[in-house]
């Protein structure tokens, strides 16, 4: 879409969350009543999540990276997040994205993607769910082998007078996502069903607890970093 007619104003952007006020509303009541992914029921992440962050560091490279980065003119200065808390991938880089956003003394704010609702939509729409910010989601979707839906998180990163530079999406390219899991997920020999779901799940979170979940989310800053410098330096992105 034309970025100039993107729905992100100035008052809609400084509506957002900041990073701690996202990590609150992770465990109250407010947000645990709203359906999880698939539209299973909500746990609180909160404790996980302000863990994460505490134990996050940026190494000397990427601090030193995102400090010239905000200093160039018109310079990364705001960052707009899409998130929600029962996503693996969400827990992994809303931390370090916090911790980036720091280091550059950038303005984060953070959007819940959903509604009260869970949405399985690949092409959200404001209308089907108002409560939601579908229509910030709808301008930052994934696109892959000629398809796009709506996937998470999102960071949008943002010149101090909101003109648009990069977003990021996900996961970073290393992280062979689908693969991975698949593997982690797929059927062994002698199993049902029931215990195919139960390990699948037990090696997932097992991953995530991994020192490659670490990797990726480092790997995550590593991409954005380099983006952000060659659309400063070139004038666009590949």
């Amino acid at each position: 879409m034309e970025r100039s007619k993107s729905v992100v104003t100035r008052e809609r952007f400084a509506s957002g969350m900041t990073f701690e006020r996202f990590v609150a509303y992770a465990g109250s009541p407010e947000n645990l009543k709203r359906e999880g992914s698939g539209g299973a029921p909500r746990r609180d992440w909160s404790a996980h999540l302000r863990a994460t962050y505490e134990a996050t560091r940026l190494d000397e490279a990427q601090v030193a990276a995102i400090k010239w980065l905000a200093a160039r003119p018109n310079g990364p200065a705001k960052v707009l997040v899409i998130a929600e808390e029962w996503s693996s991938d969400c827990r992994r880089d809303v931390p370090m994205l916090a911790r980036l956003a720091e280091a550059g003394g950038m303005d984060l704010r953070i959007f819940q993607r959903d509604g009260q609702r869970f949405s399985s939509s690949h092409q959200p729409r404001l209308a089907e769910a108002p409560d939601s910010n579908a229509d910030i989601m709808a301008e930052f979707l994934n696109a892959k082998n000629g398809q796009t839906w709506q996937s998470i998180p999102v960071a949008v990163f943002y010149t101090k007078d909101l003109e648009y530079l990069y977003h990021y999406v996900e996961y970073p390219a290393i992280y062979h996502k689908d693969r991975v899991v698949a593997q982690i997920r797929a059927a062994r020999p002698g199993e049902s069903k029931e215990d195919t779901r139960t390990r699948g799940d037990r090696e997932f979170m097992e991953l995530q607890q991994s020192p490659f979940f670490r990797v990726w989310a480092r790997a995550g800053v590593d991409e954005i970093l380099s983006a952000l410098h060659e659309r400063l330096v070139v004038g666009s992105l590949a």
